[in-house]
């Protein structure tokens, strides 16, 4: 199992079959502060590969067994973000031409090297693998906000579909109660907290004004109820409603009516008072 890398923590990974040669890299190199990890061939470099996650490697080209350039085309398979250095002296310069052009290797450096340009290669070779880690992460993080957004906007058009349902339903249940309210046999008048008439039904129209003078609302209700209906419901405003139908039979004109009076408010938000008035009884004249 691989072990996760430190994000501050820079693996390099050295492979020689010459063990002097190892050291002598380790020399030059621990300057630099990396975790330096040896092997001696391209299998135990593989080994090592399987357990420990690499930024960097550094490889001979000549060794027995398995050549540089056949072990880095395996790890270019097997590990392709790790970044890949060959030293090799100018006689393996074909294979390792191969190599390079086959993309199994990121940078080829001469035997014997110089320190501070193996150095700087090393070094530029670990700001790359970095920044291709750095691109697949954001690059998953923008994935994964992009799901994120994607579930979002799919919950919201769910929203709003289901609001716009609810919508529809709300105005054909509106649409059913005004006109049940305009045939109703009884006048209905709903008075908000000025005084001004906001809904009348056909009754009330025609109770108070008759059909031909229009309809009601947006008239003050002292314009048009008689003056004691608006002094019952003047009464029943001084002495604050309850949740109970307030009811009373007055005599308006000739006719007798109950006057039922009930807030408005405890189903809605809206203020005011409703007014109901049925005809009950037509007095004598005489």
């Amino acid at each position: 199992m691989i072990e996760p890398e430190s994000s501050s923590e820079r693996v390099l990974l050295l492979v020689d079959d010459e063990i002097n040669i190892v050291k002598a890299l380790k020399r030059s190199l621990r300057r630099d502060g990396y975790q330096i990890l040896t092997a001696n061939s391209g299998a135990e470099g593989l080994k090592l590969l399987g357990r420990q996650r690499v930024g960097v490697i550094v490889s001979d080209q000549r060794m027995p067994n398995m050549t540089g350039a056949e072990f880095l085309s395996e790890v270019k398979v097997l590990y392709p973000d790790t970044m890949r250095i060959m030293l090799s002296g100018y006689t393996d310069l074909e294979s390792v031409t191969n190599a390079i052009n086959e993309g199994a290797i990121y940078k080829f450096l001469t035997k014997p090297w110089e320190d501070d340009l193996l150095r700087d290669n090393i070094r530029i070779a670990f700001e790359h693998y970095e920044m291709a880690l750095d691109n697949r992460r954001l690059t998953a993080e923008l994935q994964h906000a992009n799901e994120e957004l994607q579930q979002f906007n799919r919950e919201l058009e769910r929203q709003v579909k289901e609001k716009t349902r609810e919508i529809i339903r709300n105005v054909n249940l509106l649409q059913v109660s005004q006109e049940i309210l305009e045939h109703l046999p009884v006048a209905v008048l709903g008075i908000d907290e000025q005084g001004m008439i906001a809904v009348s039904n056909r009754e009330s129209n025609r109770l108070l004004r008759g059909l031909s003078l229009g309809g009601l609302v947006g008239l003050q209700a002292k314009e048009v109820l008689p003056f004691v209906v608006m002094e019952w419901v003047d009464q029943c405003f001084g002495g604050g409603l309850s949740d109970n139908n307030a009811a009373r039979i007055l005599v308006v004109g000739s006719v007798e009516m109950t006057v039922s009076v009930r807030p408005m408010g405890f189903s809605s938000g809206a203020g005011g008072v409703i007014i109901v008035m049925a005809q009950s009884n037509v007095l004598n004249q005489g």
